[in-house]
C-alpha cells in the first residue's frame, strides 16, 4: 500500500475509536475511568495492526510515528488548557481534572511514538513492550476494581486480582499481535518460539507493576519488557 494511505488509515482509525469512547464517556453510556482503561487498551493493538498497512521504506515508522506523536501533542494541549475538548478530559481522567492527562495519558503517547521509531516492524520487543502496557495495565485496572480479592502485602493499593489482570491481559494480547505478525510472514515461524519469551516478559511486567508507584507504570513496565526483550527475542 502506498505509506501515506496507510498514515491516512492509521489516522482515521485512531481518530474514530478515540472519538467513541470520548463521546460514550460524555454522554454518560461509560463511567470515565472504563472508558479510560478502553482507550489504554484498545488503541495500542489498533496502531500497531496498522503497521501491517505500510511498505517496508525506510520512512515508514517515521510516518506511522506521527499518528501517536500527533494525539500526545493533543494531549498535551488538553492537559496545560490550551485546547479545550471537555469529551477528552472525561474519557481519560480520572476525576474530570484536566491535569491528569499530563501524567499516565501523556506517558503513554510517548511510549507509543519512541517504541514505533526505535523497533517498528524488525522486532518483536516493541510489539511486545506495548502490548503489555496496554492490556496488561489496562486490564488490571479493570479486574482489581471489579473483583474483590486481597490486597497485596507490598502495595496496599494493588490487589491480586489486578496483577492477574495485568498478567492475563499483557500476555493474551503480546501473543496475538505476534501471531498476527507471524502469520502475516513479518516475523519468522514458528509461533511457538515466542511464548516462553512473552511469559517471562508478562510475568516479570507484572511484578514490577504491582510495585507502589503511581502514574508511572506506562514507563516501568516498558522499560522492563524492553530490556528482557532484547536478551530473550
Amino acid at each position: 500500500m502506498n505509506p501515506f494511505l496507510a498514515l491516512i488509515i492509521t489516522f482515521a482509525a485512531a481518530l474514530i475509536e478515540l472519538r467513541l469512547l470520548d463521546f460514550a464517556a460524555h454522554r454518560g453510556w461509560i463511567e470515565s475511568r472504563l472508558s479510560r482503561k478502553l482507550i489504554h487498551i484498545l488503541t495500542g493493538p489498533l496502531f500497531v495492526l496498522c503497521w501491517l498497512f505500510f511498505p517496508d521504506l525506510w520512512y515508514s515508522r517515521w510516518l506511522a510515528a506521527l499518528v501517536p506523536f500527533a494525539i500526545t501533542v493533543q494531549f498535551a494541549l488538553i492537559g496545560l488548557g490550551i485546547m479545550k475538548d471537555e469529551a477528552s478530559v472525561k474519557a481519560m481522567s480520572r476525576s474530570g481534572d484536566r491535569r491528569e492527562i499530563l501524567r499516565g495519558p501523556l506517558f503513554y503517547g510517548i511510549v507509543f511514538v519512541v517504541m514505533t521509531l526505535v523497533y517498528w516492524k524488525t522486532s518483536p520487543i516493541g510489539m511486545v513492550a506495548l502490548m503489555l502496557m496496554c492490556g496488561g495495565d489496562g486490564l488490571a485496572d479493570i479486574m482489581g476494581r471489579g473483583i474483590q480479592s486481597p490486597k497485596l502485602p507490598w502495595s496496599k493499593g494493588k490487589s491480586v486480582a489486578g496483577s492477574l489482570g495485568m498478567l492475563l491481559g499483557g500476555w493474551v494480547l503480546a501473543a496475538f499481535i505476534l501471531f498476527i505478525f507471524v502469520i502475516a510472514g513479518v516475523f519468522p515461524s514458528p509461533f511457538s518460539i515466542y511464548l516462553l519469551p512473552i511469559t517471562v516478559i508478562a510475568l516479570v511486567g507484572t511484578l514490577v507493576e504491582s510495585l507502589p508507584f503511581k502514574d508511572v507504570d506506562n514507563i516501568t513496565v516498558t522499560l522492563v519488557a524492553v530490556l528482557l526483550g532484547q536478551l530473550m527475542f
